[in-house]
């Protein structure tokens, strides 16, 4: 298993974080009703745009590699909490249009691969996370 390693870092902004993962760094923000600047996504945001990069990746490579018609993919993603504390039910929504000159079965297969990327495949298994203390 490959090791992904991310740092997120506040300083003297309230809430705003800069996120690296060495070569890149973007931001994540809480939102003006809880405090914060709203000057970047935040965290649920964040992890939304992951699901949906990774679909559209994901999907894009297939196609490539399939030579299919697909000239473009839109994602968009909704995500909601019945209750904050475990254990929470949350539910992601996410829907896909394709554009290209696609048949019906070449977008009912995009919408399987859709449901293979990686971070899909990782946010719907069980999740174990171990928090301690650095040093």
């Amino acid at each position: 298993m490959s090791k992904e390693i991310v740092t997120a870092t506040i300083g003297t902004t309230p809430y705003r974080v800069t996120l690296s993962e060495g070569a890149h760094q973007w931001f994540g923000d809480a939102p003006q009703s809880l405090g914060g600047g709203e000057s970047a996504p935040s965290p649920h945001q964040l992890l939304l745009s992951a699901l949906g990069a990774c679909t559209a990746i994901t999907v894009s490579m297939y196609a490539q590699r399939k030579g299919l018609p697909l000239t473009g993919i839109d994602v968009e993603l909704f995500i909601s909490a019945e209750q904050l504390t475990p254990p929470a039910l949350t539910q992601i929504e996410r829907r896909v249009d394709f554009h290209g000159e696609l048949d019906d079965a070449q977008r009912a297969r995009l919408l399987e691969i859709a449901n293979a990327c990686p971070v899909h495949k990782l946010l719907s298994g069980e999740i174990r996370i171990e928090t301690r203390l650095a040093g």
